[in-house]
């Protein structure tokens, strides 16, 4: 309504016995719009009184600069974000990484501060995280991951699994079976080949723990989890989401990534647990 005066508002409304109603908070200069229009805005009229059409004419030009802006800050998210990456150096090269991050993290509730920290990150180590009531942005190697923060009753329970056949779905899916040795092996990370003698039932799935270690498939040396991550270059989230199977205190499987090599078939296997996991 900034194109319109309320002198004018009024004289409408009065030269057609239009009824209207004043609300009194409108004259307490306590609050700050009152303030301006009450004390600054007349002080303003008085060194120039076409101070109103000025300040229209501004919110003009800044409501089609905005259009301006938007249009080019959108064209550099479509370029930069990427299923919940943003990438870090195609960040770099837009004209205004500040405005391009801002219109990415403040939908998703970071706080301007947060967002400034972000940019300030941007050549940070791997690993730093920034929060918002509902998200957080990790720094990755060369990106920043986007994660809606999900805590899952999952993450701290452990399932277990019997020496049947079967099918589970729950927290993850997999496929479950007990069979003589097979002809051939399918070389995927989302398949288990496991000597079902070596096992001892039930099997325990649970989320990985720090002190969790394995002998990759393959290695004769021990491993830490935390160390067999940084080697294949997992990101915070990659890690958070990794599942293994236990027999008894020993990993068999890092579930999706490596076998261990305790478990693997030899020529004395009779029985094998095959697993797949289901995507």
């Amino acid at each position: 309504m900034l194109c319109v005066t309320r002198s004018e508002i009024e004289n409408y409304l009065m030269e057609r016995e239009i009824p209207f109603r004043t609300d009194h908070t409108n004259y307490e200069d306590i609050y700050t719009r009152n303030y301006i229009r009450l004390n600054v805005l007349p002080m303003l009229q008085k060194l120039n009184p076409s101070v109103s059409e000025s300040i229209f004419r501004t919110s003009e030009n800044l409501a089609e600069a905005e259009k301006v802006y938007k249009k080019a800050v959108d064209a550099d998210i479509k370029v930069v974000l990427k299923d919940n990456k943003i990438d870090i150096e195609k960040l770099k090269q837009t004209a205004s990484p500040s405005s391009v991050l801002f219109e990415i993290l403040s939908p998703l509730g970071f706080h301007p501060s947060v967002i400034d920290d972000v940019k300030n990150g941007l050549n940070a180590l791997p690993g730093k995280v920034f929060y918002s009531p509902a998200y957080r942005l990790i720094k990755d190697r060369i990106c920043f991951l986007i994660d809606k923060i999900e805590k899952s009753e999952s993450d701290n329970q452990s399932y277990f699994i019997d020496a049947v056949s079967q099918e589970i779905s729950n927290p993850i899916g997999l496929d479950i079976k007990l069979t003589d040795v097979p002809k051939s092996i399918c070389k995927n990370n989302n398949m288990l080949y496991a000597d079902a003698a070596k096992l001892r039932f039930p099997l325990k799935l649970r989320k990985w723990q720090t002190s969790d270690w394995f002998i990759p498939f393959g290695m004769k040396g021990k491993k830490k989890l935390s160390d067999f991550f940084i080697n294949q270059k997992f990101n915070l989230i990659e890690k958070e989401e990794t599942w293994i199977l236990l027999s008894g205190e020993d990993v068999v499987w890092v579930v999706g990534h490596r076998p261990d090599n305790r478990f693997r078939i030899t020529s004395k296997t009779k029985s094998v647990l095959q697993i797949e996991l289901k995507n």
